[in-house]
């Protein structure tokens, strides 16, 4: 596998340090698992930000810090357990999918538009984006569009271009309030990515402020 497109150093840096919520952890690390050049860079700050702690001045706290954060722990809501709709990716579909995400449970799919559907990835967390898979049949011509918020990408299966390149399996793409794009699927086959996404798309031109309401993701 031939990877072209990188997430930002910054963002690395963020997933080495923990920094990122669930949903966009989920999609640096889909990319860096396959990624030999990204995932040395992590290990490197994951090593310097370990050497740091190592250096740091201890810290002191205050007398009760220890049952003040036990009292915390033993008044946090219960987890919900109770059973959803959600299932294991091992059980159904999607089985060739990296390990990372065969280990999530996906939501049911839905059609978003001619050719493209979505199915939700179910987080334990309540960070702000959210995460899922987005597959759109070959040849599949998006409508050009911005973002309110920023989308994080990884291609799983299939390709697609926009004015940025062409972003093939394992290829990282960044959008957001600041760039337009118009991506056009591959004819080889389908296309899988998954996604993190906080806040919406945002359709340019008449037909696309026209339908905006009616596409969510």
């Amino acid at each position: 596998m031939s990877i072209t497109h990188h997430p930002p150093e910054d963002l690395l840096a963020d997933l080495a340090t923990g920094a990122l919520g669930e949903a966009e952890h989920l999609v640096v690390g889909v990319h860096v698992a396959g990624c030999a050049r990204c995932r040395r860079f992590v290990q490197a700050m994951e090593q310097l930000a370990g050497e740091a702690l190592e250096n740091a001045e201890p810290a002191a706290i205050s007398d009760g810090a220890f049952d003040l954060l036990m009292a915390r722990i033993q008044e946090a809501p219960p987890r919900d357990t109770r059973p959803s709709e959600a299932r294991n990716v091992d059980e159904e579909e999607h089985r060739d999918l990296p390990e990372i995400l065969r280990r999530c449970r996906l939501g049911k799919r839905r059609r978003v538009a001619p050719g493209v559907s979505v199915q939700p990835i179910d987080l334990p967390g309540r960070g702000k984006a959210r995460a899922f898979l987005l597959q759109s049949a070959p040849g599949t011509r998006m409508i050009e569009h911005t973002h309110t918020g920023t989308e994080l990408t990884c291609v799983l299966k299939g390709s697609f271009s926009h004015a940025g390149g062409r972003y093939g399996p394992g290829d990282f793409d960044y959008g957001d309030e600041d760039i337009d794009h118009r991506p056009i699927v591959g004819d080889e086959g389908p296309c899988l990515c998954v996604v993190a996404m906080i806040g919406d798309l945002r359709m340019n031109g008449f037909f696309g402020r026209l339908i905006s309401p009616f596409v969510r993701l």
